[in-house]
């Protein structure tokens, strides 16, 4: 059974954590979801892990400031910036010792490379594996909608714009009407070729509970971060990045810049599959993630087992 936990920040915010898996275990796996979204988005990866590393491996999911059961907070504080301090702090509290593999999709990668380069020392003392899931080191560079570069450039006006607005009404969450009205707008915007009606449902429900000053508040940083040069600095780092070739937020060229900034990455492009390759494609994702995790596992412990010194 898995244990729910609360960690508190600093400033007060309250994060949702899930854990499965001995305290103690070798390795603990961090799993940060994207933007909108919620630590339910990793439910196909959960059940395969327990199964294939019995006691070995600690999973970790919670939901990010603003989202999911987390709660709200000050709209300064919606940035990748704070979310690389919540990582920082989260990883201090759930995981003092041992091994980590972090693993993110979307605003979650984005989140683990500003821990990266906020908190160097720290992430390269404990971190031992990285897995990025349909994310990008480069804000929107290449994010085009799959549209002709005029539309994109005007859907990006609008969404900006829109989530300006979004960011200054606070607490407040979706009306589920308007979500049901927009469901097939969700669904072409994050899914590729097929979709599970039941992914829709989750989506839209993890959407729901995302605070409206999360929503809007985050845009902002996520399209002006630029973190290939971090990637670049992380040396030999087991590493796996995946994204579906029919991904419009962050297409092909995003993973390759990846990989291409940390040579370690092992690159998987899936034919057909859109934004949410956690749900889409799980076997491949968690066969990336069995790749990385076993890479670790079959490492001698070294500085990265150790505690940071107070």
């Amino acid at each position: 059974m898995g244990q729910q936990l609360e960690v508190r920040l600093p400033d007060g915010v309250r994060l949702h954590v899930e854990a499965t898996g001995p305290v103690d275990a070798e390795v603990t796996a961090i799993l940060l979801h994207g933007w909108t979204l919620d630590g339910r988005s990793w439910h196909r990866q959960l059940a395969e892990l327990r199964a294939r590393f019995a006691g070995r491996v600690r999973v970790v999911t919670y939901d990010a400031r603003g989202h999911g059961r987390s709660s709200c907070m000050a709209l300064r504080t919606a940035t990748l910036a704070q979310l690389g301090d919540d990582l920082a702090a989260l990883v201090d509290e759930v995981a003092p010792t041992g091994r980590i593999v972090l693993v993110g999709h979307s605003m979650g990668g984005m989140t683990v490379m500003e821990y990266a380069h906020r908190h160097p020392e720290h992430f390269a003392a404990r971190t031992a594996g990285l897995v990025f899931v349909s994310t990008t080191a480069e804000g929107h560079t290449h994010t085009a909608y799959g549209l002709s570069p005029r539309i994109a450039r005007l859907i990006r006006l609008a969404e900006t714009t829109g989530a300006g607005v979004l960011a200054r009404c606070g607490a407040w969450r979706p009306p589920r009407a308007l979500l049901r009205a927009l469901r097939p707008s969700i669904r072409w915007m994050l899914f590729g070729d097929r979709c599970d009606p039941a992914d829709i449902r989750l989506v839209t429900s993890a959407v729901a509970h995302a605070s409206l000053r999360s929503i809007g508040g985050f845009r902002a940083s996520i399209g002006a971060q630029h973190r290939l040069a971090t990637l670049a600095a992380l040396g030999r780092l087991p590493a796996a990045a995946l994204v579906g070739d029919r991904d419009r937020l962050t297409p092909p060229p995003c993973a390759e810049s990846i990989a291409a900034a940390l040579p370690t990455t092992e690159l998987t492009v899936c034919p057909g599959a859109g934004h949410m390759l956690m749900m889409e494609r799980p076997d491949a994702v968690n066969a990336a993630l069995a790749a990385v995790l076993g890479q670790v596992l079959a490492a001698a412990p070294g500085p990265a087992q150790r505690p940071l010194a107070a």
